[in-house]
């Protein structure tokens, strides 16, 4: 199971929303690449990047800042937010980027993941389903969709997706425990690697999302906070 960091972008800098409100934000470093330097140096391989003005706005409005991430960093970034066409994903990608998540473009409109798939392959596309109970919200967490995050799942694996990371929105910033349920029940029926984000808070909520075979755990808040302590938690896995 790998281990994402994450780092979310908002005016230049790292910071965590609680439930995805865009009007409740913590800044833990305003050099997101300092971060992410902190996080390689602590023996991340990966790390999550979100641009969250991008978002909002349909556009790569940290693209630079990206970009030094993957350059000063060397490890694998894997990033999303304001993904709406296929040059927006190969200008992450030429940035450095070893992965893009597509969501609200995803969610819209399905084909377009197929798309992106044909253009640059599974192993670079990435989708990212993120929701309020079933329905799966857009537009940076602002709008709820009338698509259910468990039918789009299934549609996406059947397109030859590989990745899926899904985010519980309720539970992100929040620290109160991932929706182990829905995670399972998504790994479940796809058959495909779901990587979980939203709430993780503790070394035992990573243990139990390894017994139910997740991919992945993206952990924001819990490693700002000193909840998780990742160098800790990569040489247990290593063991």
């Amino acid at each position: 199971m790998i281990l994402y960091p994450a780092i979310d972008i908002k005016d230049g800098k790292c910071v965590r929303l609680r439930q995805g409100r865009f009007d409740d934000v913590t800044v833990y470093e305003e050099d997101p690449v300092l971060a992410a330097r902190h996080w390689r140096d602590e023996g991340a391989g990966h790390i999550h990047v979100v641009d969250l003005d991008g978002a909002k706005t349909g556009t790569s409005a940290n693209l630079k800042i990206i970009s030094r991430i993957a350059e000063e960093t060397g490890i694998h970034v894997q990033t999303g937010g304001g993904i709406r066409s296929i040059e927006n994903i190969r200008e992450r990608l030429e940035a450095g980027a070893g992965r893009v998540i597509i969501g609200t473009k995803a969610v819209m409109e399905p084909e377009f993941v197929r798309e992106a798939l044909a253009e640059f392959g599974s192993d670079r596309i990435v989708v990212g389903l993120d929701g309020r109970g079933e329905a799966a919200a857009t537009y940076g967490w602002e709008q709820d969709s009338s698509r259910t995050i468990m039918e789009l799942a299934c549609e996406f694996a059947e397109m030859g997706v590989k990745t899926i990371v899904y985010t519980d929105i309720s539970r992100d910033g929040m620290l109160s425990g991932p929706n182990f349920e829905y995670t399972s029940k998504l790994a479940s029926r796809t058959g495909i690697d779901i990587i979980a984000s939203g709430g993780i808070s503790s070394s035992a909520d990573i243990d139990k999302l390894a017994r139910m075979g997740a991919a992945g755990v993206i952990m924001g808040k819990a490693l700002y906070e000193g909840k998780i302590v990742l160098r800790d938690e990569i040489a247990k896995r290593r063991k």
